[in-house]
């Protein structure tokens, strides 16, 4: 059997300008863009999917002709290996009225959830030495985007 995911976003009509969107951001590909047949409920040629792929994983914005909520229950992290990484998909995905939250979350201006944690900060976090692990948690708790020098700098004064 091969099986395989592919998320899929909901969107009222914003489906290929999100894919667009996501594609900018992380230098992806469209795929494939499908239209609503004749005689469905939304009008001829109206976008149905947007296939995209973004950093090897491949997505589907899908409209659905209601509104869409996203929840912070699901998101998507990526892990970034330097600060000028962080601070570019954080502008990226927060710009044009997306929103910082705490400890590396945002969401982006369709209401999908993100988180930027670079790849240093789990690798902190679990080191066998609590009180190292710790003051990297309390660091990254008072930050919304992450900055790596503080997280750094927290363990290594632990």
């Amino acid at each position: 059997m091969k099986a395989k995911i592919t998320p899929f976003l909901l969107f009222k009509d914003e489906a290929e300008a999100a894919a667009n969107f996501y594609v900018s951001v992380f230098n992806g590909k469209l795929l494939k863009v499908d239209t609503y047949p004749e005689g469905t409920p939304m009008p001829a040629g109206t976008v149905l999917t947007a296939t995209f792929e973004i950093l090897g994983m491949t997505m589907t914005a899908l409209n659905w002709g209601m509104e869409a909520k996203y929840l912070e229950t699901i998101s998507f992290a990526i892990e970034p290996e330097t600060q000028e990484e962080v601070d570019y998909y954080w502008n990226a995905l927060i710009a044009d009225s997306g929103e910082e939250g705490p400890c590396s979350w945002l969401k982006d201006k369709y209401g999908v959830s993100w988180q930027v944690a670079p790849e240093i900060l789990p690798r902190l976090m679990s080191d066998p030495d609590p009180k190292k692990a710790s003051a990297v948690m309390q660091a990254m708790m008072k930050m919304k985007k992450i900055i790596i020098k503080d997280i750094q700098a927290a363990y290594d004064n632990a």
